[in-house]
């Protein structure tokens, strides 16, 4: 009898869940005390570019569906137009999934790859972590403050072109894991998003000369041997702000990493 009601609360939660997680976001979205009020204006008095980003569309990564990667454009394109011109005035917040919904077949969206405790599958609305990447990497250069970013889990692919430190994209999954940023300083920020034949690439304007410059510095890496053939990766990444005469002005941690290796890493022979 007992092992029957477990099973059945396990059942109702399982049924529950997505609803009931719906309604907190939609709630933590109406609250009192963020401002998700966002605009959208053209590229008018946005002249001064702020960090700029690009990230090519398909890549030959191992056991990785081609189909799935192509369905993945569809999905990007639907997002990006929905964040296109989107801008952040002083005080407001920018949430993902607020701007771009649920994605669903009705709205066009199609099933594309998605990494699920380190397994690709297929899902609706799948791959639009690039789109989550490319923004909160974009972000990290620029004077908005990240208040919500899901870390990836798992390391699902090795480094072979990568461009970036380990850890610096940000995963999305709806509508549980957001990316939220909020615009703290006194200038309006301008967001742009465009999906050609090869690259997804995204920039933040802004109406005024910004002198800061800002990099993205990797530091503690390691890998940890945590059990038979169990690897983990970790790492920190700061954010360094140079003033305009490129002098260091401020040093923030930004991430910290811990991501399950699922690839046997190259590790320097014991000594």
């Amino acid at each position: 009898m007992v092992r029957t009601g477990n099973r059945f609360l396990s059942l109702v939660r399982l049924a529950l869940g997505p609803p009931v997680r719906r309604i907190r976001r939609e709630f933590a979205w109406h609250a009192p005390g963020a401002d998700f009020r966002v605009e959208r204006r053209g590229p008018e008095g946005f002249t001064h570019i702020v960090a700029t980003h690009s990230s090519p569309l398909l890549r030959p990564l191992p056991r990785a569906d081609l189909g799935l990667q192509l369905n993945k454009i569809v999905n990007l394109r639907i997002a990006a137009g929905r964040l296109d011109g989107v801008v952040l005035n002083p005080g407001v917040r920018l949430s993902f999934w607020h701007e771009v919904g649920r994605p669903s077949r009705r709205r066009g969206f199609v099933e594309g790859m998605v990494l699920d405790h380190g397994c690709i599958t297929a899902g609706v609305g799948g791959g639009l972590c690039q789109m989550t990447n490319l923004l909160y990497w974009m972000s990290l250069h620029a004077p908005l403050t990240v208040v919500e970013r899901w870390r990836h889990s798992y390391d699902v692919f090795p480094d072979t072109g990568r461009t970036q430190p380990f850890g610096s994209g940000a995963t999305c999954a709806w509508p549980v894991l957001d990316l939220q940023i909020e615009n703290r300083t006194s200038l309006p920020y301008r967001l742009s998003v465009t999906v050609n034949d090869t690259h997804l690439t995204g920039s933040w304007t802004t109406t005024e000369p910004h002198l800061n410059r800002y990099e993205i510095e990797e530091r503690g890496h390691r890998i940890t041997h945590d059990g038979p053939g169990l690897y983990v990766r970790h790492n920190e990444l700061w954010r360094l702000t140079f003033d305009g005469n490129g002098s260091l002005w401020s040093e923030e941690l930004v991430a910290r990493n811990d991501a399950l290796m699922m690839y046997a890493p190259f590790l320097p022979p014991a000594t």
